[in-house]
């Protein structure tokens, strides 16, 4: 069934709009008709089944059916800080982290960083991002819409991640404790959780020794040496598995 979100003004008792983009794509890309069913997510952990009433390309109208609250959320507040990567590979890691719980991705550069988007490219880039993260949210039912944040600095990223009640820092260096144990540490409990990975150089020395005295858990992914776009899938999955399964 197809998936909308809106702001919760555009809710009254009894009937819900949608306007502009998602208006024009109920009646021109899906050409669907009154009478028709769909969800509304209000990104605040409300769900809507709603029948179409009226089509326009600028506003569409929908009666509601019944109200339920979300249950696709995790029981958890997922930021992914992931350095950037080189060609498409943060397009994949976006829609990934979506689908796997991910509530906010804040792309960043460090010192192994090839590609370095700056200016009116990075402004761009965050575009295109937070389009592909919210058609994710929408194909796999979440109840929120993620954010995902301009390109940081490493200094910025640093600030932001310290917020986190739990931090894993993704690293291979010596003295990682494994996933499983540290996981194992918070007894289930529900937390805000900040995760970072590097791009495809990895972290050096001095970067990573920040990382570790601004407070983040460092942790390795098991034996195998993971690409820089899977790992953001390993980690979001073993949380899944943890806190959900």
């Amino acid at each position: 069934m197809p998936r909308f979100f809106v702001l919760p003004d555009a809710i009254s008792e009894s009937e819900i709009r949608i306007s502009g983009d998602d208006a024009y794509h109920i009646a021109r890309a899906l050409r669907m008709a009154v009478g028709d069913e769909i969800t509304i997510a209000d990104g605040r952990m409300n769900e809507y089944l709603c029948r179409l009433s009226r089509i326009r390309d600028e506003e569409c109208l929908c009666e509601i059916i019944n109200t339920r609250h979300a249950a696709t959320e995790p029981p958890h507040e997922i930021t992914l800080y992931m350095a950037y990567p080189k060609g498409d590979k943060m397009e994949t890691v976006t829609q990934k982290a979506v689908e796997l719980g991910a509530s906010h991705i804040v792309p960043f550069e460090s010192e192994r960083c090839i590609k370095r988007p700056s200016g009116d490219k990075a402004d761009k880039i965050a575009a295109r991002l937070t389009r592909i993260a919210h058609e994710a949210a929408k194909q796999c039912g979440r109840a929120v819409l993620p954010t995902v944040d301009k390109i940081q600095g490493f200094t910025e990223m640093l600030a932001l991640s310290k917020k986190h009640s739990l931090t894993l820092f993704c690293y291979e260096g010596e003295g990682a404790d494994s996933l499983k144990k540290v996981l194992g540490q918070h007894g289930g409990e529900a937390i805000d959780i900040g995760i970072i990975i590097g791009s495809e150089g990895g972290f050096s020395l001095k970067e990573a020794e920040k990382i570790i005295e601004n407070g983040a858990q460092c942790v390795n992914l098991g034996p195998r040496i993971l690409r820089c776009e899977t790992a953001p899938d390993y980690v979001l999955s073993a949380l899944s598995y943890f806190f959900e399964l």
